[in-house]
């Protein structure tokens, strides 16, 4: 098992925590994370990144698909790949209907099929095999819609073909999980609790049957984000992540389009999935984290003193060791801790 680091976005001033990332690459980190939501972009943050290391892969968790095309978004990834010594990873996800209509202007219809596609459309692209043709359901290489002058013509990339970036998918939802292992090479299910691993593994099977590339289980990578905190005083070190909990629950998205409480209730937390995002849409946001149950961030997080957390982690190195987890993405914010949680989870 691989462990990455999750490095976020950034808040009013755009951050690079260069320093971070470059002790994570000393102390046997694989991989760093960016992200972006209506604010810094992924894309500028990693750049800089790849520029200031030497062997941490870097990648991104995620770029929103509605941002950018998918010619675009290969472009973008051949470029780094390139100019850092094949050292750049895709992460993609569809992002929500909130910000995708609301930021990007675009529609949000059909995430999941516009996700094959896109990811279909930048491996071809990658290949470089010859000009790129698409007819897809969202997507037409060349374009022939609406506005169209019909001079588009089909192109080959001028960079020479990059066919081995990986590309990760954002997804949590059935359909997702299943699109993802059928074209993408891993998957960010945002969190996942070790003794529950069964909700993302029942999709994941019938999407890596539907493959036609012959890549197996042990080769796609899961990849889930496993907040970390170090601290003598267990309720403390819960309460930022019952914070993003909360968040994430309670009010990302409306009522009935909220993904991530729909999860939480999967998991087993229906009540306090409720709870949460009732106390959160009503503005009692503090009621709503103190609604975050203890075992749910138990199940998904590293908290508490080392000797805690050493032995919380042995449920994820199994999970390693099965071939069910290929990279533990942590979110840490606490550089004094980082060699003895390496340490802890490559031990």
């Amino acid at each position: 098992m691989r462990i990455g680091l999750n490095v976020g976005y950034s808040g009013k001033r755009a951050v690079v925590p260069v320093e971070l990332v470059r002790q994570a690459e000393a102390v046997g980190f694989d991989s760093v994370w960016v992200a972006e939501a209506y604010g810094s972009d992924a894309i500028s943050i990693a750049t800089w990144l790849l520029a200031q290391t030497t062997r941490i892969r870097v990648g991104t968790a995620i770029m929103q698909i509605p941002a950018r095309t998918p010619a675009n978004a290969a472009m973008t990834a051949m470029t780094l790949s390139q100019i850092s010594g094949n050292r750049f990873l895709i992460g993609l996800g569809a992002s929500g209907p909130q910000v995708v209509e609301g930021w990007h202007g675009v529609p949000y219809a059909k995430p999941v099929t516009r996700m094959r596609e896109y990811i279909q459309i930048m491996r071809l692209i990658m290949e470089r095999a010859g000009p790129v043709e698409f007819d897809g359901e969202i997507y037409q290489l060349p374009y022939r819609g609406p506005g169209a002058s019909g001079l588009g013509k089909p192109l080959k990339s001028i960079l020479e073909a990059t066919p081995g970036i990986p590309i990760y998918c954002a997804s949590f939802t059935p359909a997702g999980l299943a699109a993802a292992s059928e074209v993408a090479d891993g998957v960010f299910p945002i969190w996942l609790s070790p003794a529950k691993v069964g909700l993302v593994e029942q999709h994941i099977a019938p999407g890596l049957a539907a493959r036609t590339d012959g890549k197996t289980r042990a080769a796609f990578d899961v990849a889930p984000t496993v907040s970390v905190v170090v601290g003598d005083d267990v309720d403390a070190c819960r309460r930022p992540v019952k914070e993003h909990l909360a968040l994430y629950i309670g009010g990302m998205g409306a009522r009935d389009k909220n993904f991530y409480n729909r999860y939480a209730r999967d998991m087993g937390y229906e009540a306090a999935a409720i709870e949460i995002q009732d106390l959160f849409l009503s503005g009692r946001k503090e009621e709503a984290v103190a609604a975050v149950p203890d075992a749910l961030v138990d199940e998904v997080a590293l908290v508490g003193p080392l000797g805690r957390i050493r032995e919380r982690a042995a449920e994820w190195r199994e999970l390693g060791r099965q071939e069910r987890v290929g990279t533990l993405i942590l979110a840490i914010r606490q550089p004094e801790h980082l060699g003895a949680i390496a340490d802890i989870l490559l031990g």
